[in-house]
């Protein structure tokens, strides 16, 4: 027993698991109620649960030979050299490309992301390793991360910050020979600040990621990793120091030599001038020299359309980082690094320093994350043609990260274990009987408001409420009822509650018992972000109100296990952000593998992935750029109305003899065999490397 004990040890030290339903299954059925308080962190799991007890679960459920048989397969994908990089390029063990972002969303319990920008990055590194690409990232361990949002009784989001322990998580320190925690340092005004390194396994990618609470701090410094997007432009700075110029440091600690440098927003913009820095030392050569070497290896992707989502800071902050860095690191003038984000191509910032000016003045390559913001971001920064131009790779989903359990048994059942692996498996999947899909859809659906009810009951429980309560709590929803999903962070130009516009309506169609219509939402405002704090209000107050209750749900504590049911469980995703603000989206991209369908505004990916057989759009007013919000927010709500009342809803209850919805399911495989093999980070990261870094020089 102490070998599947190692193994199951081995297992959880990788994140391979966090896109294994096979993993979480096993877990489950060891101790379900333990696995549950774990957080989903198999480290903790393993730690804390009595190993007579695991052994005897084991053997009495006949799991031996199950976790003999995931080891296997994932010792297999971690040796194979058989990857998309290594048929087409060559063989190489050593990483070439260095990714760096602020956020990572690679499992619940590592709460290192806030939204769309982490889970992206997450599903980059599986992606790249399921790919063998050569890469490195490089992130910020936040002690406290991103909050627990918890609804108090006023229905208000409140934010509880909770202390990981590092310690019982699946990262480990990073040691030299004399086992002592290899730490960086970066020179402050007056002070060093230092920061030790823990590494992470994502599949064949490590992950190493910085912290600062370290006794060689001072108590202001050790804070400087404490939360994700926690305080004021003083604390950002200095996280974004310590993202770029503290990124580069780790790779001389650990003696690895990159070749291209990726720049997944403008956090880690900074690591810019610490590779010019090292330039000039290592050529004996000016700053000019240095940063034209540097130019062309560097890749730098926005994520914003709109100049006001950019980290500015004020000249004054910049200098106290970088005056003495400029004269005496870079040997120029303080003035002439202010530039490099003052000054776009004559476009001045005034007295602010813009990241992106930074990252778009040091980067040959430059990409938006979907074809509109592509044209958004050229037009926005009007780069002269003399000089490399903005391009575009559209954003994708790390495919079987949000697979459900559910969905994967039918693919394998119909194609094999290796199912992933089949040519053209798309189209084979969407070419399933109707009754397959069907069912799909079905056990899906039936697993989620599952999943609503037991967190429902959990929440009337903490808070000590009636049996009565409980009772109501397990008849919440309809697992046979038109389930639309709203889940994503509530920012205001997202719009949370444009569906609830017109009560009146929106009852009229929530009223009908023989087309029943049920919304669940889900999502966090940013702390400071008073407006998405009102819109998550409104929604509680109504999902309370005789009418909506039991047809509106609103799951607190969004996080990537309730994304993840939401995804899988949901027929339609809703998504009505105010153009063209979305700069691509990607929770609309998760459904469509576990035969979920798309309603939303032409904005994002969505412009690329709509069709007449892919899911529906909500139409804009022909003169959306000279409406007012009002105007545009009335016109967009009486479409969404519309296509509700005489599409969506009419099409998935017309059925045939058999009980199916013979017009849903074509459309789920028009959306199957269209959108999947498109929108996914594998066919993404492919692109990043054949258009950027495969191009570095």
């Amino acid at each position: 027993m102490q070998e599947i004990l190692n193994q199951l040890k081995e297992l959880s030290n990788n994140l391979y698991w966090t896109w294994n339903n096979d993993f979480h299954e096993i877990m489950e059925e060891i101790n379900k109620d333990y696995w549950k308080w774990s957080s989903k962190n198999p480290v903790k799991f393993l730690n804390a649960i009595d190993k007579e007890y695991l052994f005897e679960t084991i053997e009495k459920r006949n799991l031996r030979y199950r976790i003999h048989n995931l080891y296997r397969d994932y010792r297999k994908y971690i040796t194979s050299r058989e990857t998309y990089f290594e048929k087409k390029y060559y063989k190489t063990d050593k990483p070439e490309i260095c990714y760096l972002s602020a956020e990572y969303g690679l499992a619940k319990s590592l709460r290192f992301y806030s939204g769309g920008l982490g889970t992206l990055s997450g599903d980059h590194l599986k992606s790249a390793s399921d790919l063998g690409i050569p890469l490195v990232a490089v992130g910020l361990a936040y002690s406290y991360g991103y909050f627990r949002q918890v609804i108090t009784d006023d229905n208000r989001q409140s934010e509880l910050y909770e202390l990981s322990d590092f310690d019982s998580m699946p990262m480990r320190l990073v040691l030299d020979e004399e086992y002592r925690p290899v730490k960086i340092t970066i020179d402050l005004p007056g002070r060093k600040l230092y920061a030790q390194i823990w590494q992470l396994n994502v599949g064949r990618i490590k992950l190493y990621m910085l912290d600062t609470f370290v006794d060689e701090n001072n108590v202001d410094d050790k804070r400087v990793t404490d939360i994700l997007y926690g305080g004021e432009a003083e604390k950002r700075i200095l996280q974004e120091i310590l993202l770029g110029i503290g990124g580069m440091k780790v790779l001389e600690a650990l003696g690895i030599e990159a070749k291209a440098f990726h720049i997944n927003e403008g956090h880690s913009a900074f690591l810019t001038f610490e590779r010019i820095k090292n330039t000039m030392n290592r050529h004996n050569i000016g700053f000019k020299e240095a940063k034209d070497l540097c130019y062309y290896s560097n890749i730098f992707t926005t994520h914003t359309p709109v100049p006001a989502g950019i980290d500015i800071f004020p000249k004054w902050m910049f200098e106290k980082y970088f005056g003495a860095y400029a004269v005496e690191d870079l040997k120029i003038d303080f003035n002439r690094l202010f530039e490099e984000g003052n000054n776009l191509y004559g476009q001045s910032m005034g007295d602010n320093f813009n990241m992106a000016y930074l990252a778009i003045n040091n980067s040959n390559f430059i990409n938006g994350v979907s074809k509109l913001h592509g044209e958004i971001s050229r037009k926005m920064w009007a780069l002269p043609e003399s000089r490399s131009q903005i391009d575009s790779i559209t954003n994708g989903v790390h495919t079987k990260t949000y697979l459900s359990g559910v969905s994967e048994k039918i693919y394998r059942k119909n194609f094999g274990n290796d199912w992933i692996d089949v040519d053209n498996i798309w189209k084979k999947i969407s070419e399933l009987p109707d009754e397959t899909l069907w069912s799909l859809r079905n056990k899906n659906r039936k697993k989620l408001v599952g999943f609503v009810r037991e967190r429902i009951i959990d929440s009337v429980r903490i808070h000590h409420e009636s049996e009565d309560k409980i009772a109501e709590a397990q008849n919440l929803l309809d697992d046979s009822a038109l389930t639309i999903g709203f889940a994503r962070r509530f920012a205001t130009y997202k719009r949370g509650t444009l569906v609830l516009r017109d009560l009146e309506r929106l009852q009229k169609i929530l009223e009908d018992k023989k087309r029943k219509v049920q919304f669940i939402f889900s999502g966090k405002a940013h702390p400071k972000d008073d407006g998405g704090k009102n819109f998550i209000h409104e929604i509680l107050k109504f999902a309370n109100r005789n009418g909506f209750k039991n047809n509106i749900i609103f799951l607190d504590n969004y996080d990537m296990e309730v994304a993840k049911r939401l995804v899988s469980g949901c027929d339609v995703w809703l998504n009505n952000p105010r153009k063209p603000l979305e700069a691509s989206g990607t929770s609309g991209m998760k459904v469509i593998a576990n035969g979920g369908l798309n309603l939303s505004i032409l904005d994002g990916w969505w412009v690329e992935g709509y069709q007449k057989n892919t899911g529906w759009e909500i139409a804009s007013p022909e003169n959306y750029d000279s409406a007012s919000d009002e105007e545009v927010n009335e016109f967009e709500s009486k479409s969404l109305y519309d296509t509700l009342e005489n599409e969506i809803i009419p099409m998935f209850y017309e059925r045939d003899e058999k009980g199916i919805p013979v017009n849903w399911v074509n459309m789920m495989r028009g959306s199957i065999s269209m959108l999947t093999p498109e929108f996914n980070t594998g066919r993404m990261v492919k692109e990043y490397h054949e258009k950027f870094y495969s191009k570095v020089r």
